[in-house]
């Protein structure tokens, strides 16, 4: 039995959606770790080094069974030259108003027309 079967059956047994989010999204973590050093032909035991971790360690973490923790993504991203996650930036857009004809139609903005201005997202 593979150490994908294993998991797949212990997370249907315990049907937690939450522990379920996170293996999966630890295993692709460890998935795109593996294709990086691939692609860029290191070794486990390269790729420890540059950690300062022991080649033992990276194997657990390369399971695909290992919690990661952001500090963690973020140390192999900056060892790795590579982004791990993506996240798409928000950007807010402030609409302040229809600009028409000449000078005389413009509104003049305060300071206080920009602290007033709720994000899109704001409840």
């Amino acid at each position: 039995m593979t150490k994908n079967n294993i998991i797949n059956e212990w997370l249907d047994k315990n049907n937690d959606p939450v522990i379920e989010r996170l293996v999966k999204r630890n295993l692709a973590i460890a998935n795109k770790v593996r294709n990086i050093l691939s692609e860029k032909g290191l070794s486990d035991k390269e790729f420890a080094s540059m950690l300062n971790k022991t080649p033992s360690e990276i194997s657990k973490w390369l399971s695909g069974t290992h919690n990661f923790t952001g500090k963690t993504i973020i140390k192999m991203e900056i060892a790795l030259g590579e982004r791990l996650i993506h996240i798409e930036p928000i950007i807010n857009y402030v609409y302040l108003d229809v600009i028409r004809g000449g000078l005389k139609d413009k509104k003049k903005y305060t300071q206080g027309d920009y602290n007033t201005v709720q994000p899109a997202y704001a409840s």
